[in-house]
């Protein structure tokens, strides 16, 4: 088998497609020989790992045979796609949050109990206590996992100060569905259908004063700080103190008056302004779709740390920063919640457009996240 392993090592840099590798993956699963396609993956990484910038065809070969595995159902699968994970050459975050999520898209929870036993890294068993959870899984009763998911010892983890239950606002969340050769998620951008909120030109606009922080710019950026560090995207977020409460009908005007990038140029009719009330869970799901599935460019932080920034920006917009989840939802559910869009140069409007405002409780502090990106 070594030698067959090292031929096909060897030659990989060579091949015009690929395909014959996946099939002789694809054939060795079949027969149950599933140490083959970790080994062949782990040899694949101590050669090529270091050099997969320019060379394409490990790139898609090792995915493939994690995928592989990871998708496959059965034990001895999820053991070998561990394997190949904790391997020297292969070991690495990013590769650890990846591979919890596949595992939990395709694996029931009782064969996954063997992440929590074996040779994981803590990070993939942090990531996958969270994948789980996204998926309703109840890991605080699941055996084999329930024990190292309720265990103080990882508290000082980041995942660590997200609840192991999914809350309202979470709902049911759009998570990504995987195969061996690829996958696909949804992208439940832009304002929900016919909650336009009707702008009334006599209606009073208080006088504002800024408030916007680095620490409330960056926090309230996190669920789409992937899109500017790894494609082409742009943010603006920026928070405002009213100097009286803003009325409902007044937040498109306001949105106007207040001197934002993404709106230079609108609320004209050739570039009008969209806003829509919404609730925050459709603010939530926006924000997790965009910090769990990334940009133009790039597959963002999958599920587990998608739902850490999806919360962090929504404390930002709430103005609760720092607070646990539970303390976050119930500040956002008292807040006004708003949608918008324009037709603006800023704007990229071909896939990747999120405008999201919040209007606190007293409706003295509005707080606004726009985000866009193109490929």
């Amino acid at each position: 088998m070594a030698d067959r392993i090292q031929k096909i090592v060897t030659k990989l840099p060579d091949l015009k497609s690929v395909t014959d590798v996946w099939k002789t993956a694809d054939r060795s699963l079949e027969r149950g020989d599933a140490a083959f396609v970790a080994d062949l993956a782990i040899a694949l990484a101590g050669a090529y790992a270091t050099d997969a910038g320019r060379t394409w065809q490990y790139r898609s070969v090792f995915d493939y045979l994690l995928r592989l595995l990871a998708t496959t159902p059965g034990p001895n699968n999820v053991a070998q796609a561990l394997r190949l994970v904790s391997s020297t050459e292969a070991a690495d975050r990013k590769l650890d949050c990846y591979t919890a999520s596949l595992l939990a898209s395709s694996q029931p929870a009782e064969e996954l109990a063997v992440v929590f036993s074996g040779h994981a890294t803590e990070e993939l068993r942090a990531c996958l206590v969270h994948e789980l959870v996204l998926r309703g899984v109840d890991v605080t009763e699941s055996p084999g996992i329930a024990g190292w998911a309720t265990s103080p010892h990882w508290r000082h983890h980041p995942l660590g100060r997200l609840p192991l239950a999914l809350s309202e606002v979470e709902g049911e969340p759009d998570l990504p569905s995987y195969s061996a050769r690829g996958g696909s998620h949804s992208m439940p951008y832009g304002p929900p259908a016919n909650r336009e909120v009707r702008s009334d030109a006599r209606a009073h606009v208080p006088p504002v004063e800024e408030a916007t922080t680095e620490a409330f710019a960056k926090g309230t950026s996190a669920a789409v700080t992937n899109w500017a560090e790894e494609s082409n995207g742009r943010i603006e977020a920026r928070v405002f103190d009213l100097a009286a409460p803003l009325a409902a009908e007044s937040v498109p005007s306001m949105l106007l008056a207040l001197g934002l990038k993404c709106l230079e140029g609108a609320g004209t009719k050739k570039t009008a302004l969209s806003v829509a009330a919404c609730p925050p869970e459709h603010a939530w799901r926006v924000l997790f779709a965009a910090a769990s599935t990334g940009g133009a460019y790039n597959s963002g932080a999958r599920g587990a740390y998608g739902r850490l920034a999806a919360w962090q920006s929504m404390a930002g917009l709430s103005g609760t920063q720092g607070s646990l989840a539970e303390e976050v939802e119930a500040r956002a559910r008292a807040c006004a919640w708003y949608a918008f869009g324009a037709d603006t140069k800023w704007f990229e409007r071909v896939a990747w457009d999120i405008g999201l405002v919040a209007v606190s409780p007293e409706r003295r502090r509005l707080a606004m996240l726009a985000a866009t990106d193109t490929d």
